[in-house]
């Protein structure tokens, strides 16, 4: 039974996970480029598995809190995801040189895992589908809320590492400047749709 409901966890969990989006854009283009690929999948993974926690632990509690604090939460995630639009429509722009795929160019370790968590944590999107989706479902299994959780957590962590070293196998593709502008012109477009549903409410 524990199992059973520990496999519905990891299915409802990746289910949620793969749909294009901020973060999974950021995982991506990290794995492309080599560049602190592990420390990215951990921060996503681990930064999941909190929400989820919170989400079979104490979603009531959440949820009475949240729409006090969504408005700012949504605008500052906006503002943010329009700024790191820009900045990929800027790299889309760059010269060839730098859009090598794996050319031995690595941001520093702290801006990509600052980059990391402000498109986790700054996402509402994420609150509903960790804290209060999740939280609601793992209801449905009293006193096995945890296992559900579990199950949800262990998806997360399978989907991040996968999508962040899977990346390496498009390199060859990617070895072309064109792909890569393709890439961070794709990047940009989905930061402003979501950005845009943030401000409309969507």
């Amino acid at each position: 039974m524990e199992f059973s409901v520990y496999l519905t966890g990891f299915t409802m969990g990746l289910t949620l996970i793969m749909a294009i989006g901020a973060q999974n854009a950021f995982v991506l283009r990290q794995g492309l480029r080599g560049d602190h690929v592990f420390a990215v999948c951990l921060a996503c993974a681990l930064s999941d598995a909190i929400l989820i926690t919170i989400g079979v632990t104490a979603f009531r509690q959440i949820a009475t809190v949240m729409p006090a604090i969504e408005p700012a939460m949504r605008y500052a995630g906006a503002a943010f995801l329009v700024w790191y639009g820009a900045k990929s429509l800027q790299s889309a722009l760059r010269s060839s040189e730098t859009l090598a795929a794996a050319s031995g160019t690595v941001t520093s370790f702290a801006p990509t895992l600052l980059t990391c968590l402000a498109l986790t944590w700054l996402n509402p999107h994420v609150y509903l589908d960790t804290v209060v989706l999740i939280g609601t479902i793992s209801i449905q299994f009293p006193g096995k809320e945890a296992v559900f959780g579990a199950g949800a957590a262990t998806a997360s962590c399978v989907f991040f590492f996968s999508l962040g070293y899977g990346a390496r196998w498009l390199r060859p593709l990617f070895a072309n400047p064109a792909a890569w502008r393709i890439l961070e012109g794709v990047i940009a477009l989905v930061m402003w749709l979501i950005a845009l549903t943030l401000l409309t409410g969507g």
